[in-house]
């Protein structure tokens, strides 16, 4: 007989918007709830989502959220009787489950044996391969020797994609189409898993050109019943990370559909699963698939199940947790419209998705439109760190069918509002906007098939936008000329007018913005409250008006545009369609010889961990070459040289870690012949 709890606290092991999430439906159940934090979110929104919040450790994720010895302290210490791994972080971990039951905690997710059987991909495709659900062809070996590695991938076919055994997120994940790429890239993957899992195995498959990447949600109990709520497509991927999902999948045939949602209760019953479980299929272009993996865990684009099922997939989880049967039996579960998520990133998409770090000086979302979802786990004035993930919130939007869903969506990233840091907003917004998407034409190619299509584009209205930016800056800061005139008692003096009059001076000035590494010169002047702006000939006229909360109208040359202005300091980011322009006006201090004009040096492009250095003081280098990897935010980035030359100087080993902007290295410039 299945023993029954009843849950009274718990504590939510994870951070963001997760432990956010996972608060409001545990609240909404009466439960109460605890926080448990690193020195670096301490002011963090899911602190203060909590009932109680509990410190574990200094801010790297190894010290504090990934120590499980400080989150049963912290259970204990709280009275908490059940812990909540999220998704992320431990909750694939068995040792947190075992730990748990040790300590007589409830855990809230499969049983350690589930977690183990699925926790290797190798593994878990031999349980897959007796229970009869399909697999790609592969390696899935222990022989994990170089040579074993690379006969499997000669006798498979190219291309092959190699993987991590013991984890997912794309992490140690290459696409090898060349046997002379192999030993490269399985170096590479081994190096990527080792530090994101500590294991280094990898298996090896058939790399299917054009599949779709679709999972299905699926939840057992501990009374023998097992259902799955449909299927999400998350075929629209960069790098192997999701960047749209969506449910049901469109375009799928019913009997599909139906083959697949039974292999992943099949698959969910050859290892007596209990509990929120993902199973995830990769489909071939003749509808043709096989099983990839199964995630033990709730996954990051619940959400889309939520909406068309009307299900709270966590109240589920506790329920099945406590002993429960499952709400609904299978025939009583039923689909209704359709729903889309993304996911909004602190990363810069005209500079290969860098992640982002730094003080979001602005940040609100459009969460009282109908049919629209946001979670997130920061707050205007949060800072992105370099210790976690740079995600900022997931969009959902739900519609009667998949027009109202996309059209919900893109008037939704329209109207989301991010300074202070560059973002995807605007990438995403293309993305779903793209014909070929709306179209319903997706598979794991589809970014880098449209990758031109997808690329930042110039309208007649972007190009005014430096001017409307400098615009709302020189306003601003005239507004702020005349209040603190007011405020010195001579309002009247010249000297406060601001409105460009200088004593001997030319009526003509200049300012200088930089927009992407680009400096763009500005001529104007301010004549009868309106901005004059030179132009190759032709003067365009700005008058503008900064209302409350950055509102923005302005007239250019008799046509009035309505926007949104951020202004903090010397940085301004102007709002307008959709679409985001961030500005900086550079000082005379900062013209001239900019630091960055020294061709000679390579900067770091975000802070991080040099894992690997390629080059040494007199290696001869060609443009492209790699120099060295960086390891920030559980990703690598390779470094490349910016010309051909030789390295002059180090200034930085493999293992140091290194701020945004470091001086890493010196190289000379090899002269023309």
């Amino acid at each position: 007989m299945t023993e029954i709890h009843t849950i009274r606290t718990l504590l939510i092991a994870n951070r963001g918007e997760i432990a956010c999430r996972i608060a409001r439906t545990a609240r909404s159940l009466g439960i109460r709830t605890v926080a448990v934090y690193s020195e670096a979110d301490a002011a963090a929104l899911h602190v203060a989502a909590a009932d109680t919040a509990y410190p574990i450790g200094p801010a790297p994720a190894a010290d504090s959220y990934l120590r499980i010895d400080h989150l049963i302290e912290a259970a204990k210490a709280t009275g908490a009787d059940a812990i909540h791994p999220g998704y992320g972080f431990l909750s694939e971990n068995p040792e947190l489950a075992r730990a748990c039951a040790e300590a007589d905690i409830l855990f809230i997710g499969p049983d350690v044996s589930a977690i183990e059987a699925m926790g290797s991909k190798a593994a878990a495709k031999d349980i897959m391969a007796k229970a009869g659900v399909p697999l790609v062809p592969g390696y899935h070996g222990t022989d994990q020797s170089a040579q074993t590695l690379e006969n499997a991938a000669v006798e498979i076919g190219f291309p092959v994609l190699l993987k991590a055994s013991a984890g997912g997120g794309g992490k140690g994940m290459r696409v090898v189409e060349r046997a002379e790429d192999l030993a490269d890239g399985i170096a590479g993957a081994k190096r990527e898993a080792a530090a994101a899992f500590g294991d280094d195995r990898l298996l090896i498959e058939k790399y299917l050109t054009r599949p779709r990447h679709v999972e299905v949600q699926v939840f057992a109990d501990r009374h023998g019943n097992a259902v799955h709520l449909f299927e999400r497509d998350c075929s629209v991927q960069r790098r192997h990370q999701k960047v749209v999902e969506e449910a049901p999948a469109p375009g799928l045939d019913e009997s599909v559909r139906s083959a697949m949602a039974k292999a992943a209760i099949d698959a969910a019953k050859a290892i007596d699963y209990v509990g929120a479980g993902t199973v995830e299929f990769i489909m071939d272009e003749d509808g043709s698939f096989y099983f990839m993996e199964m995630n033990t865990r709730l996954q990051v684009e619940h959400p889309v199940t939520e909406a068309i099922t009307g299900e709270d997939l966590v109240a589920w989880q506790i329920r099945v947790a406590e002993g429960g049967t499952l709400p609904l039996t299978q025939d009583r579960i039923s689909a209704s419209g359709h729903a889309l998520e993304v996911r909004i990133y602190a990363e810069d998409p005209e500079r290969e998705f860098l992640p982002q770090t730094g003080r979001l000086s602005r940040l609100t979302f459009p969460e009282k439109m109908d049919g629209v979802r946001v979670d997130s786990g920061v707050a205007e004035g949060d800072t992105v760190s370099v210790h976690y993930d740079p995600m900022i919130a997931k969009l959902i939007t739900h519609g009667r069918d998949r027009a109202e869903a996309l059209r919900r969506m893109s008037r939704a990233l329209g109207n989301v509002r991010i300074a202070g840091l560059a973002n995807n907003v605007p990438y995403l917004k293309r993305v779903v906007e793209h014909p070929a998407f709306i179209a319903g034409g997706v598979d794991t190619r589809f970014i880098e098939t449209y990758r031109a299509d997808l690329a930042a584009d110039e309208t007649r209205e972007a190009g005014n936008m430096p001017l409307l930016a400098a615009a709302a800056l020189l306003e601003a800061r005239r507004l702020d000329v005349l209040r603190q005139a007011r405020l010195g008692g001579d309002p009247y003096s010249p000297w406060a007018m601001a409105y460009g009059w200088r004593l001997n001076d030319s009526p003509l000035h200049g300012l200088t913005l930089q927009h992407d590494a680009e400096d763009l010169l500005l001529l104007y002047r301010l004549e009868d409250g309106v901005y004059v702006f030179e132009q190759e000939e032709k003067q365009i006229r700005i008058a503008v008006s900064l209302h409350a909360g950055g509102r923005l109208e302005a007239r250019l040359d008799g046509i009035t545009v309505q926007a949104e202005a951020s202004i903090e300091g010397d940085v301004v980011t102007v709002f307008y369609d959709g679409t985001a322009h961030r500005y900086v006006l550079k000082t005379a201090l900062a013209s001239g010889a900019e630091a960055g004009e020294d061709s000679g040096h390579v900067a770091a492009p975000m802070p991080g961990k040099l894992i690997a250095v390629h080059v040494t003081e007199g290696t001869e280098v060609s443009k492209g070459d790699p120099l060295m990897v960086l390891e920030a935010m559980k990703m690598e980035h390779v470094i490349r040289s910016p010309d051909d030359g030789v390295i002059a100087a180090m200034h930085y080993g493999a293992g140091d870690q290194v701020e945004e902007g470091a001086d890493l290295l010196v190289f000379e410039t090899r002269a023309a012949d």
